[in-house]
C-alpha cells in the first residue's frame, strides 16, 4: 500500500472512530471520500483539508421547551451544526421532523458545504433543526415552539454570520414565527433569514426555486446527451414544495408530470398533471395541510396507491423529492427494469450509495442531490443579496439567474470529471469541484 492510501485509509477511520452511530453523517462521507480518491492521489495535501473539513467548526445542541393548546409543558431538542466558513457566512436550513437527531443534521450540515460551493456564491453551510413535528399541531403551539427555538438559536446567527432558511416542515409560517421572535428578542430587522414573506423582505421565485432548479439542472444533463424534456413521462416523491414546484417546471418544459406522494402513499395520475391539478395539490398540502389520498375526491383519473412508492411506474425520469434513503438499491433495480433514463435529486440524499451504484451499472443519468438540487439555496443567496442592497428584483431576474447558475453547476461538474479522467460521472465531478473551491480557501486561510 503506497504512502497517500495509508494516508486516506486511516483518515476514514477516524472519522468512523470518532462519529460511531451517526450513520446518516458517514454514509455522506463515505460517498464523497471515494469520489475524491483522484484527486488525493495527485495531490496528497488535500487528504488533510478534508480531515479537517469532516469535522464542524461547531456544534450547538439545546433543550427546546415550550406549552401545548392543553397547558402541558413539551420538550424538545433543537440542533444548529456550523460546518464551513470558507466561503462566507454560514448558510442551511431547518428541518423540524422527529426523525431529526445529530447525525442527520451533521450529514446535511456536510452535503450543503459542496452544493453551497458549487452555487458560486458567497456562502458557507450550516444546517439546523429539531424533533418537533409541526404536523397536527395548532398554530399557536406551532408559533409558541418556534419562539422557544429560536430564543437561543438567535445568539448563535446574524446576517454576516449565518443566515437559516427552510426545510422540510420549515415553511412561511415557521419562518415567520422565527423571524418575528428574533427581532423581537435582537431589536434588529436584518436578513438573518431566507424564504421570507415577499412583504417583508423575501425574494421571488424562492419557494419555486429548489424545484425549478433541478429541472433545469436535468435540462442541462439532457441537452449535454441531445435529448429534451419535451414528452418525458416522470415519476416525482413528495407532494411538498420541491416536488410541487418540480412537477410545474416539468410541466412549463413540455415534460409530463404523473405521481405525488407521502409517507402513506403515491398518487397517480396516467395522462400527466395539468396545472390545474397541481395547483390542487399545492391547495392540499400547503392549505389544507391533509395526505396526498384526498387529492382523488377532486380527480375521476386518479389512482391512489397505499402503502407504495412510485418508483413501481415506468417512466422516463425520476425525481426523488421527500426525503433521505427513499430509494435502496431494490427501488433503484426497480427503476432501472420499467426503462428509468436518468435520476435527478430534489431532496438531500434519497439515494443510498448501494442504489447510486445500481445507476451507474445501467448508464442512468444521475443528478446528484448537492448539485441538482441547489437552486434553493442559489436563490436564498439571491435574497440575501437584495436584502443588502434594500431592493427586490423581478421575478424574470431572479428565474434568468436561477438558470444560469443551475447551468453553471452543470457545466463545473461536467468539467471537474471530465478533468480527472471520470468521463461524464457527474456525482464525482460535483463532490470534486465543489471540495477544492473549498478546500484551496481553507489552504489560504489557515489552519483555523
Amino acid at each position: 500500500m503506497s504512502a497517500t492510501a495509508e494516508k486516506i485509509a486511516s483518515v476514514r477511520a477516524n472519522i468512523r472512530r470518532r462519529d460511531p452511530g451517526q450513520e446518516e453523517f458517514l454514509q455522506a462521507v463515505d460517498e464523497v471520500f471515494e469520489s475524491l480518491t483522484p484527486v488525493f492521489e495527485k495531490d496528497p495535501k488535500y487528504i488533510d483539508v478534508f480531515e479537517r473539513l469532516v469535522e464542524p467548526e461547531r456544534q450547538i445542541a439545546f433543550r427546546v421547551p415550550w406549552v401545548d393548546d392543553k397547558g402541558v409543558q413539551q420538550v424538545n431538542r433543537g440542533f444548529r451544526v456550523q460546518m464551513s466558513s470558507a466561503l462566507g457566512p454560514y448558510k442551511g436550513g431547518l428541518r423540524f421532523h422527529p426523525t431529526v437527531n445529530l447525525s442527520v443534521i451533521k450529514f446535511l450540515a456536510f452535503e450543503q458545504t459542496f452544493k453551497n460551493s458549487l452555487t458560486t456564491l458567497m456562502m458557507g453551510a450550516a444546517k439546523g433543526g429539531s424533533d418537533f413535528n409541526p404536523r397536527d399541531r395548532s398554530d399557536r403551539e406551532v408559533m409558541a415552539f418556534c419562539q422557544s427555538f429560536m430564543t437561543e438559536l438567535y445568539r448563535h446567527i446574524g446576517a454576516d454570520t449565518d443566515v437559516p432558511a427552510g426545510d422540510i416542515n420549515v415553511g412561511g409560517r415557521e419562518i415567520g414565527y422565527l423571524f418575528g421572535q428574533y427581532k423581537r428578542i435582537a431589536n434588529n430587522f436584518s436578513g438573518i433569514l431566507t424564504g421570507k414573506d415577499l412583504r417583508w423582505g423575501g425574494s421571488l421565485i424562492r419557494p419555486e426555486a429548489t424545484g425549478y432548479g433541478c429541472v433545469y439542472f436535468a435540462q442541462n444533463y439532457l441537452a449535454h446527451k441531445n435529448q429534451t424534456m419535451e414528452g418525458k413521462r416522470c415519476v416525482i416523491s413528495g407532494s411538498g414544495n420541491v416536488a410541487q414546484y418540480t412537477a410545474e417546471k416539468l410541466l412549463q418544459l413540455g415534460a409530463v408530470p404523473i405521481t405525488f406522494s407521502d409517507s402513506n402513499g403515491y398518487v397517480l395520475e396516467p395522462n400527466g398533471f395539468t396545472q390545474e391539478q397541481i395547483n390542487h395539490v399545492m391547495e392540499l398540502k400547503n392549505v389544507k395541510r391533509v395526505r396526498i389520498s384526498e387529492y382523488c375526491a377532486f380527480s375521476e383519473t386518479a389512482q391512489y396507491f397505499q402503502g407504495k412508492k412510485p418508483w413501481e411506474v415506468p417512466a422516463d425520469l425520476a425525481f426523488p423529492s421527500a426525503t433521505q434513503n427513499e430509494i435502496d438499491q431494490e427501488d433503484a433495480d426497480t427503476l432501472i427494469a420499467n426503462g428509468i433514463k436518468g435520476v435527478f435529486e430534489g431532496a438531500n440524499m434519497p439515494s443510498t450509495n448501494e442504489a447510486i451504484e445500481a445507476y451507474k451499472k445501467a448508464n442512468v443519468m444521475f443528478g446528484p442531490a448537492k448539485a441538482a438540487n441547489a437552486g434553493g439555496v442559489a436563490v436564498s443567496g439571491l435574497e440575501m443579496a437584495q436584502n443588502s442592497q434594500r431592493l427586490q428584483w423581478t421575478r424574470e431576474e431572479v428565474d434568468s439567474h436561477l438558470e444560469r447558475i443551475m447551468k453553471d453547476i452543470f457545466n463545473s461538474s461536467l468539467a471537474a470529471s471530465q478533468k480527472y479522467d471520470l468521463k461524464d460521472d457527474i456525482q464525482a465531478g460535483a463532490n470534486i469541484a465543489g471540495f477544492l473551491k473549498v478546500a484551496d480557501s481553507m489552504i489560504h486561510q489557515g489552519c483555523v
